[in-house]
């Protein structure tokens, strides 16, 4: 622990004691239902999130021992020389700014993701007429997938067959059945300091461009600007194909590295400015 510098020092212990106390107190409270950052239309969001979900990570057992790991051995091996650079208060500063742009950038997305898609639910569940649903069962089946419907032989179906069958449906049921889509989309939280991270491996790559750097997976170095570069264009890439199943948060990390890039280029503006005088 000698070898950390002091801000990261303590901003590792602060997501360890968040992590420990989600896991210990999992069976009484939901850590993750109050603290993790949920669509500003969910009923668990509350403003306060755009900070704590920073502290946050996965659950154990599901990818969030890997997922708080690999957030932390980053901010170790990029933040400690980062605040050797700046000094804590500096190195502070940019870490919750990239923060807050990466839930900025995220929320902004979820918005446009599902802002149609919630306005086209709250128009069938006004009026479950068979139309309403064709349309959001063509426009948006990716929201309705993996949630089963029953019909009353018990057999789980899609929602095609739910149009070929409508008029021996319950249409309480069909309308149960679309609001729990809905309510499936936006209550899921999102949490983790990716997106800090990122901003500072954006930071170290612009200031020490030509330092190798080298991927577990990859035993070949990398100069640390193309390592920056190829990753935003990955991040950029998996965000927009929008693959089934994937619950990483693209757009969050390039957040991070967009208001990162962005208060860099303000302080070197500050500092060229300060020169002159």
């Amino acid at each position: 622990m000698n070898r950390l510098t002091p801000a990261v020092k303590y901003l590792i212990i602060i997501n360890g004691i968040f992590f420990a106390l989600s896991y210990l107190l999992q069976n009484s409270i939901d850590l993750h239902q109050y603290l993790g950052l949920f669509y500003f239309k969910s009923e668990y969001f509350q403003p306060y999130q755009f900070i704590t979900h920073m502290f946050m990570h996965g659950r154990l057992g599901y990818g969030g021992g890997f997922h708080i790991l690999f957030n932390m051995y980053a901010l170790f091996l990029f933040g400690s020389i980062l605040e050797r650079v700046w000094g804590a208060k500096r190195f502070i500063i940019y870490y919750m700014f990239t923060g807050l742009g990466a839930a900025a950038l995220h929320t902004a997305v979820n918005w446009y993701m599902l802002h149609d898609f919630y306005n086209a639910v709250q128009t069938f569940l006004i009026s479950p007429e068979i139309e309403n649903f064709k349309y959001l069962a063509s426009n948006y089946s990716d929201y309705f997938r993996g949630i089963n419907f029953s019909l009353n032989n018990g057999t789980d179906v899609s929602p095609q067959v739910i149009i070929d069958n409508w008029n021996t449906i319950n249409i309480n049921s069909i309308r149960n059945y679309v609001d729990f889509a809905l309510e499936r989309s936006i209550n899921i939280p999102t949490v983790g300091a990716s997106g800090a991270v990122f901003g500072l491996l954006l930071a170290f790559g612009m200031m020490f461009p030509n330092i190798p750097l080298m991927l577990f997976f990859i035993p070949i170095p990398i100069k640390a600007k193309y390592f920056v570069i190829g990753y935003g264009v990955l991040e950029l890439v998996n965000g927009l194909t929008n693959i089934p199943g994937d619950n990483i948060a693209h757009f969050a990390h390039l957040g991070g590295m967009i208001f990162g890039f962005i208060l860099l280029k303000i302080w070197y503006k500050n500092n060229i400015n300060q020169q002159k005088r």
